[in-house]
């Protein structure tokens, strides 16, 4: 068995020198910075993305939109992500995390100065699409993370990283508002002052992606440049990456519930500020601040759900990840139908916020499951997933707040229900080496890590050994059987040169 790989890293890494403890308070490279980086750079284009709906009380009235010109640019502000995110996974695939997400946010950070040109609805819709490219950044984010962190804190980095640039679209509902009124007591007549505090979050997200290109690092051991350079990384196929990740039918069941647990909680960035100034006749900062609360609740609540993953996937494996999801969901679903049904202000925000919490907590989960899906596919896998959230708020938005067919609280209402029913999929998630919900492994050599992940290569590929860092993953990846059967758990050929990981 080889020895230990020598000590080169700030924090205690695997066999595939991955972190295997997760510092909060570190920016140590390469782990740590990647994760501060990724976080910030996603929060600025959450920022950025939402920095309109706080302000749709003023710009409404100064470009005369509709209601339903207020729906389709929400729309628009999140359906432009769908193939973005999907194309951002095949991009970090094959050119990494850091050039992909610092290129895209550079490429979208125009689109946030125009709004200070914007003089109608459709250039307004258009704005709102353009700028909505720069959510593919979360793909890039839990690539990034999943590429830096052993298995057993891959939930709570996948958690923090998300939840915490998630919370930009809490944070804009507060902060667009008192920029506008510094911008206006300082002089500016109210339609133009809205115009200029766009370049806030326009010059934030530029200066972000900067750093991630500049001080940012794909992998452990380097970028993914010099590593295919010196031959210590394999340049995969795209049309084998692409093939790998659309066979995999559970990345197809993790996009539809992602869907909606992320794809409810950007329904309700775009439509909760303006439900309770209207509703409840507040003041646009009033409104605003109570509507921050529900994206400021990713504060805590992902990341809180990728750390329960993780210490339930440690004792109960993938069975107890999966169980958990399906069960805080579920839950969110109930209090989201709860929040339709309520008519007093106090018992909204508490809803609201309880609401809130099990939704986000459900989107930290569901990428505490996505990096065991498939490592040869590992970007395209987060990518689908992904784009399944702005898939489900485009529906959402759609189906239950454009126009006038529905009052906000009756879409909100039914909102839950879709919830609670596009949930109930991840039963039919099945991983032979670690069992679903209701079903345990396989018994015997076939239902091992292994045979798993080494099934997406070829025989040739392997005898080339482009497998090997999949059956480093695999091997790393033995605890997901739950503790009790870890010990017993068989393990094939490919693993034996790898130290296994202590539970």
């Amino acid at each position: 068995m080889e020895s230990p790989p020598p000590q080169k890293f700030a924090l205690p890494v695997d066999s595939d020198h991955k972190a295997t403890e997760f510092r909060l308070f570190s920016a140590a490279k390469p782990h740590m910075r990647a994760f501060h980086l990724s976080w910030v750079s996603f929060f600025a284009c959450f920022v950025s993305t939402f920095a309109a709906p706080p302000l749709i009380p003023i710009i409404r009235d100064n470009l005369n939109l509709t209601a339903t010109d207020i729906g389709n640019a929400g729309i628009a502000s999140v359906s432009g992500a769908v193939f973005a995110r999907v194309a951002m996974g095949s991009a970090c695939d094959l050119f990494g995390p850091r050039l992909a997400s610092g290129s895209l946010i550079l490429l979208t950070a125009p689109a946030v100065f125009c709004f200070s040109l914007a003089s109608s609805a459709a250039s307004f819709l258009v704005l709102r699409f353009l700028v909505g490219f720069s959510l593919a950044t979360f793909v890039s984010t839990q690539f990034w993370m999943s590429s830096m962190f052993s298995p057993n804190v891959v939930g709570c980095a996948n958690g923090l990283a998300g939840g915490w640039g998630n919370l930009g679209g809490g944070a804009t509902q507060l902060i667009m508002p008192y920029v506008f009124a510094i911008i206006r007591d300082a002089g500016a007549i109210k339609f133009t002052a809205w115009r200029i505090a766009f370049f806030i979050p326009a010059l934030f997200q530029t200066l972000t992606a900067f750093a991630v290109i500049l001080f940012g690092q794909d992998m452990p051991d380097g970028n993914f440049k010099e590593l295919e350079k010196e031959g210590d990384k394999p340049k995969d196929q795209f049309s084998k990456v692409l093939y790998n990740g659309v066979t995999n039918y559970r990345g197809w069941i993790l996009m539809l519930t992602y869907g909606y647990c992320f794809g409810v909680e950007l329904t309700t960035d775009n439509i909760i500020a303006e439900y309770f100034y209207d509703r409840f006749d507040l003041k646009l900062s009033t409104a605003g601040m109570i509507a921050a609360s529900s994206g400021l609740a990713n504060l805590f609540s992902r990341p809180m759900g990728g750390v329960i993953s993780d210490v339930v996937g440690k004792r109960f494996g993938m069975r107890g990840r999966l169980w958990t999801l399906w069960a805080v969901q579920t839950v969110g679903g109930v209090l989201c139908v709860v929040l339709g049904r309520v008519g007093s202000l106090g018992a909204s925000i508490g809803v609201m916020i309880a609401f809130s919490i099990f939704c986000q907590a459900a989107c930290g989960l569901t990428f505490g499951v996505v990096p065991f899906v498939s490592r040869r596919s590992l970007g395209l896998i987060n990518g689908m997933t992904g784009a399944g959230g702005n898939v489900g708020a485009v529906l959402t938005q759609v189906i239950f707040f454009q126009g006038s067919r529905y009052s906000k609280e009756t879409g909100i209402t039914l909102m839950g229900i879709m919830i609670i029913c596009c949930t109930l999929p991840i039963a039919l998630i099945y991983f032979p080496q670690w069992g679903g919900m209701f079903c345990g492994p396989l018994a015997g050599k076939s239902g091992t890590e292994e045979d798993y992940y080494l099934s997406e290569w070829s025989t040739k590929e392997q005898e080339s050994g482009f497998h090997q860092a999949s059956a480093k993953f695999a091997d790393n990846s033995r605890r997901e059987r739950g503790r009790r059967l870890v010990a017993a758990a068989p393990r094939s050929p490919d693993a034996e040169g790898h130290p296994s990981v202590q539970v």
